[in-house]
């Protein structure tokens, strides 16, 4: 047998993939030059990294929508993340697309994401001078916080995906594309589900409208929106039909409107905005209380405001939480 499995897996992506798939020996390659691995090609081993970074565990205890909710089924940033790989690889199959890195930008694309969602990203884009993006710091996680600040190494495609997942972003490959769509199906849906498990929402309530052309439940919206991708899609871009994207768009304005501001959701929220401003402030005064590695960025010239919103940002919502404690509750007061 001549070659790598490695090699003989790239090969086969040619066979199978469509010319307009992101083929793995055809990668930009990383920032610093590496030994190729011998058995999986470039987007996979990104997947795995990702996969196997603190990051990455560290979102099963922050916060999707719902802040400390009563329940187990409630989703999480991570459990965001898996059905946003779910639906991004679902339709990268149906489109004969690069599974491997459509699933390492789904993964990769909310690592920045602060504890108590977006309630900690607006605090910390105030308090910092360049401002604070959750896509932005997913890469900056990845190309510097990671792995005692030598970050993961990921190809350029990965971390091209994952900064521009946002509405408003322009990924440059068909599988990038996929994310960001994938990524408004995941949430509306899957916060429509949750809100109705908190009983902020009801199906009846959802418009007619948007629920005949999408579907009367969550299931069939999902099935609605994924078919439809995979339909419309072209070789030039990833799309819906115009009436399912406005009914999706519409929905998801909707939710803005009754979930996402609605007092039961989010009325604790400014009390996780004044926990992360404390948070802010008490490091600034008192930067020698973070962690070696942080440190150790600011010693290397990182400017101690953005180091301290990185630590921040990489704490889960129970952690920051304790630190709030320890940092405002007098010890001997625990006794009672």
């Amino acid at each position: 047998m001549s070659g790598t499995i490695r090699e003989e897996l790239e090969q086969r992506e040619h066979q199978i993939l469509s010319p307009w798939a992101s083929f793995s020996d055809e990668s930009r390659g990383r920032e610093r030059q590496e030994e190729p691995c011998d058995i999986r090609p470039c987007y996979q081993r990104d997947r795995d990294r990702i996969v196997h970074c603190k990051a990455f565990r560290r979102l099963k205890d922050k916060t999707q929508v719902f802040l400390a909710p009563e329940g187990d089924h409630y989703r999480t940033r991570l459990t965001h993340t898996l059905e946003v790989s779910q639906i991004a690889r679902t339709v990268s199959k149906c489109l004969h697309l690069n599974e491997d890195l459509t699933e390492a930008i789904a993964l990769g694309h909310d690592l920045g994401h602060t504890p108590f969602g977006h309630a900690g990203e607006r605090v910390l884009n105030r308090v910092c001078s360049g401002g604070f993006h959750h896509c932005e710091q997913s890469v900056r996680v990845v190309e510097r916080l990671e792995k005692g600040g030598r970050g993961l190494n990921l190809t350029w495609e990965v971390r091209d995906g994952i900064l521009n997942h946002k509405t408003s972003g322009q990924p440059a490959t068909m599988e990038g594309k996929v994310v960001r769509l994938a990524d408004k199906i995941a949430y509306v849906n899957h916060d429509i589900d949750d809100a109705i498990r908190g009983h902020i929402l009801t199906e009846a309530e959802i418009p007619e409208e948007y629920a005949a052309v999408l579907g009367h439940s969550v299931k069939e919206r999902l099935n609605t929106l994924i078919h439809d991708m995979v339909e419309n899609s072209t070789p030039e871009d990833i799309r819906m039909s115009e009436e399912v994207e406005r009914a999706m768009f519409g929905l998801r304005h909707f939710m803005f409107d009754h979930v996402y501001t609605n007092p039961v959701a989010k009325g604790e929220e400014y009390k996780a905005e004044a926990m992360v401003m404390f948070l802010f402030d008490y490091y600034s005064a008192r930067p020698e209380l973070m962690s070696e590695e942080y440190l150790r960025m600011i010693d290397e010239g990182e400017k101690p405001e953005r180091v301290i919103c990185d630590y921040i940002a990489g704490m889960t919502d129970r952690f920051a939480t304790a630190k709030f404690k320890e940092y405002t509750i007098p010890e001997f007061w625990g006794v009672y």
